[in-house]
């Protein structure tokens, strides 16, 4: 293995501190939660995790966070992503590949309009005011 210099550490560890913040979850309201179980990751939750993370960089979201939990119980519609925005129902999103997933953003979390043909549930949809 390589010896890397004292300016490439400094460089990786620029590099990875930028990708930590993002998963900071201090200060941000909007959640993003990926499934990541086996049925998820086997489904294609990886790039669908990794299309939400580049467009919310792109578009510069700094009060967005993206998780990763386990599987949803929801195994026939992975991947499947739980959004939560204040002032919205919480929504989980199924069949969730990288197009989809950056649709998500632009709509639900940039302009507050929910990704209808996606939406595997709405729970306690009946209790939001």
């Amino acid at each position: 293995m390589a010896k890397m210099t004292l300016e490439e550490l400094r460089k990786l560890r620029s590099s990875q501190k930028s990708e930590m913040e993002r998963r900071d979850v201090e200060g941000k309201e909007i959640h993003i939660i990926v499934g990541m179980g086996t049925c998820g990751i086997a489904a294609g939750a990886k790039m669908a995790l990794d299309s939400f993370l580049d467009t919310i960089k792109s578009n510069n979201l700094t009060d967005v966070v993206v998780k990763q939990t386990g599987c949803m119980g929801l195994c026939y519609s992975e991947p499947t992503v739980e959004v939560k925005v204040p002032g919205m129902p919480d929504i989980i999103y199924g069949n969730v590949d990288a197009a989809v997933a950056k649709e998500i953003v632009e709509k639900h979390i940039m302009h507050k309009k929910m990704v209808e043909n996606h939406i595997q549930d709405k729970p306690a949809g009946d209790i939001i005011k």
